[in-house]
């Protein structure tokens, strides 16, 4: 914890020093109408700036650092009284018995005001406390309001770093997922010496290209995804032939993009689960359609009698699929997935890119 709280209050001396020059640039910039000469205005400011940026590193280097940040509350609250008083004490001494004595003229309002008032009587002021521990603690309040922002983009990145690391260990884990399930059809057709063999190839080939140089982005054109799904339907055709009846519709225009190989993997589970186990003829229905600003897509395959019905739920496929919604979707998706005892669905809607 201790570690966290430093990295976070981390500051070098000298961005302490450069933090102070420009307290001081803006100080005197914004007041230079008031002093008579520049000697007057170098060292009032001067002044001021040290005071401000020593009472900044006070409380953020030690204060916070080594009181709040031990849960020593109540201690913290009782050292920032006591550092303010501290630091109004030495700013009353300085202006009581330096600035005001050397530069009477440009002070003659304050000696006027405390002619008859003792050192005691400024210091127990209510009125000068609080506007000169304002005047004090502001600087403080920007290094932490400066600081708070840097490390929010700093989480930030890091948050944007680990998402796409992790997605692409989804896409490198998905990838193999899928090219194994095509070369097992592949192989299948080649035991029985197919004439539909050239046909794959070229079809898995047209597959391999788009998975391994068209999908490195987070979103890709839905057109493209939609011929990756036409192609691999025209795989799975050639591999199940009269053993399956495919019903795929789309009604979509424009230039949506999506997740790469989102629905296909939804697919591909229906295949796996819906046809590869069935001894009669399987369906799968298929339907990618737009609503408002929405894409809604459908896939309902038939489940044959006796299948694990948590293999469906749980598979590699819709596990990774759900981590991917996740991410890229967050708050931007609604998936029903209904596992009924004679077919299995899955209903995706997702907000357009």
């Amino acid at each position: 914890m201790l570690h966290k709280i430093q990295s976070f209050l981390e500051v070098s001396r000298f961005k302490y020093l450069i933090f102070g020059l420009l307290i001081f640039i803006f100080s005197a910039s914004t007041s230079s109408w008031y002093y008579t000469t520049t000697e007057e205005l170098l060292i009032t400011h001067s002044i001021r700036a040290i005071l401000q940026i020593a009472m900044s590193y006070v409380i953020i280097e030690f204060l916070i650092l080594y009181l709040l940040n031990k849960g020593k509350v109540l201690i913290f609250w009782i050292s920032i009284v006591i550092t303010l008083l501290t630091f109004y004490l030495i700013c009353t001494l300085t202006h009581m018995y330096y600035l005001e004595p050397t530069f009477p003229t440009t002070y003659v309002n304050y000696l006027k005001r405390f002619t008859d008032t003792s050192f005691l009587g400024r210091f127990t002021n209510i009125g000068e406390f609080i506007s000169r521990s304002l005047y004090l603690l502001y600087p403080t309040f920007l290094i932490l309001v400066l600081k708070l922002y840097t490390e929010k983009q700093r989480l930030l990145k890091l948050n944007e770093q680990k998402k796409t690391t992790e997605l692409a260990a989804l896409k490198n884990q998905l990838n193999p997922h899928f090219l194994f399930n095509t070369l097992n059809n592949l192989h299948a057709l080649a035991l029985k010496k197919s004439d539909d063999t050239t046909k794959v190839i070229q079809k898995l080939s047209n597959i391999l290209d788009y998975i391994l140089y068209r999908c490195n982005e987070n979103y890709v054109s839905l057109d493209k995804e939609i011929d990756l799904i036409e192609n691999y339907l025209s795989l799975e055709k050639i591999r199940y032939a009269d053993r399956v009846k495919i019903s795929f519709s789309k009604n979509v225009t424009g230039q949506e993009k999506i997740a790469p190989l989102l629905l296909l993997t939804f697919i591909e589970n229906a295949f796996k689960h819906g046809v590869k186990e069935e001894i009669n003829q399987a369906s799968i229905e298929i339907n990618i359609s737009k609503k408002g600003e929405q894409l809604i897509f459908n896939v309902k395959n038939s489940k044959p009698m006796g299948v694990d019905i948590s293999m469906n739920k749980d598979s590699i496929g819709l596990k990774n699929i759900k981590k991917q919604l996740e991410l890229l979707y967050p708050k931007a998706y609604d998936l029903i997935i209904e596992n009924k005892s004679n077919s299995f669905s899955a209903n995706l809607k997702l907000d357009i890119i």
